[in-house]
């Protein structure tokens, strides 16, 4: 199946000139099977074939994803672990998994120095690991923003529908287009909505050798990209770009990964004259929903793609889904009767089916006897002038931890609550931090305890008593 899916799927499409992907270099299809094919023999060599399975973990590059491509066209399982986690938090993902491989790139270790064109790289074969489980061939790992991340494992059918459920969304890059692609390559729209799409739909594939917003942009002008995908935060980046060339060519921005601002959406709007396109989905599935006409504006997600299966269960998203994708036996809960809980609340529109993001179901808590939903102290918090970013918790008590210029204090912050929340939903701490931090994705870390530790040392705390 794994050498069907990449050989006549994807690596076979287009002539040999066909220009595959640019960075500080351009790299042709025909350069990009010969790479695939190089590396299919050494992992042959290795003793890498169908069912086993392998750890990866490099800075990005055209060798992680040639990399990539030959493990799976010798039908590897291929776990892929972020290589800007700490080793406190990648040692135990590669514990749970137990790779019979580890491929490691040289220099794995260190700061971001942006996408680069090759990487070498080590093969180490790992004594008791465990074959590849039955069917997967990706596996990914949740973000992490809630908690220590959950395995997911991806068949390549889950992968194909996929795509060909991108290939339905009308206006999505095809041949011709030039995709300017922010996301990173190791995550579900980097490498599917981004690489892989790009790769099956015969668009030109652009990845910028550094994230710098300035050189995003002239980028963007000098090889006339036609579409860019990125993250909310990439947008509110580039919106703040003092010196704009022309970019007469760009016709698609689309955003995924978080919930997008309209204080972002409308930033970028007037900066650059188009809108931002939500898509939505998840790590387990891939794409869910999307509207790529410029029709959609925040919160709206866009209606299901075709060929998938949403229902909406009080006001929260459920997906259907073959089997459950978590590994391990772990999140049972999440998955039943072929549907999967998103813990995502959403709003339907009855006549057009158009998803509205409502915040996440696990957000809602119960203080005194009353609901209290934590998104709406995170929208209250984030319309006050000086914050720029915002994360809502609960532990003991409700807690608020707050980007913004530290001018801002806790004492002025509870005055602005005071005024647009009921008492039971005023946060009874605020720790702000010029910036919230984040996981390796661009998420804010929503962890409790995790943010208590990365921000309490440098915020200007001001526990507050009971109200």
């Amino acid at each position: 199946m794994a050498n069907l899916w990449w050989g006549s799927h994807l690596l076979d499409r287009g002539s040999e000139d066909d220009l595959w992907a640019v960075s500080s270099a351009p790299v042709t299809r025909g350069q990009l099977r010969a790479a695939v094919e190089d590396l299919g023999r050494c992992f042959r060599a290795h003793g890498i074939g169908e069912g086993s399975s392998v750890v990866l973990r490099m800075k990005p590059s055209f060798t992680f994803l040639q990399v990539l491509l030959a493990l799976w066209s010798r039908g590897a399982q291929v776990a892929l672990v972020d290589f800007r986690l700490k080793p406190a938090e990648y040692e135990p993902l590669v514990e749970l998994v137990r790779p019979q491989y580890l491929l490691v790139a040289a220099g794995a270790d260190g700061p971001v120095a942006g996408f680069r064109q090759d990487s070498g790289f080590t093969v180490q074969r790992l004594p008791g690991g465990r074959p590849a489980a039955d069917g997967v061939r990706l596996v990914l790992f949740s973000s992490g923003s809630t908690g220590r991340p959950k395995v997911i494992g991806r068949s390549a059918d889950s992968v194909l529908s996929e795509l060909d459920r991108h290939a339905t969304l009308p206006g999505i890059p095809g041949r011709g287009d030039r995709m300017l692609l922010l996301n990173s390559v190791m995550h579900n729209m980097g490498l599917v909505s981004g690489v892989l799409h790009a790769l099956a739909a015969g668009a030109t594939l652009i990845v910028p050798p550094t994230l710098r917003p300035a050189e995003v942009v002239r980028l963007m002008a000098r090889t006339e990209a036609t579409a860019v995908y990125g993250t909310p935060v990439h947008y509110d980046l580039l919106t703040r770009v003092s010196h704009r060339p022309g970019l007469p060519a760009l016709r698609l921005a689309v955003s995924g990964g978080e919930r997008l601002s309209q204080e972002t959406y409308d930033g970028f709007r007037a900066r650059f004259g188009l809108p931002v396109s939500p898509v939505y989905g998840l790590t387990e599935t891939g794409l869910i929903a999307g509207d790529l006409s410029g029709a959609a504006t925040p919160p709206q997600l866009g209606p299901p793609v075709p060929g998938a299966e949403v229902k909406v269960v009080g006001d929260e998203l459920h997906v259907r889904t073959d089997r459950s994708p978590y590994l391990y036996g772990a999140h049972a809960d999440r998955f039943a009767d072929g549907w999967l809980r998103t813990y995502d609340r959403v709003h339907q529109e009855p006549a057009t089916g158009v998803l509205s993001l409502l915040g996440r179901a696990d957000s809602l808590i119960v203080v005194g006897g009353l609901k209290v939903d934590l998104a709406e102290v995170e929208t209250v918090l984030l319309a006050h002038p000086q914050v720029s970013e915002a994360v809502v918790a609960h532990g003991e008590v409700i807690e608020a931890f707050v980007g913004a210029d530290r001018t801002l204090t806790a004492d002025r912050l509870t005055a602005w609550c005071r005024e647009r929340l009921s008492p039971v939903k005023i946060p009874k701490r605020f720790s702000v931090v010029p910036e919230l931090p984040r996981n390796s994705t661009g998420k804010l870390v929503r962890d409790r305890a995790q943010l208590r530790g990365l921000v309490l040392s440098e915020s200007s705390s001001l526990p507050q008593g009971d109200r």
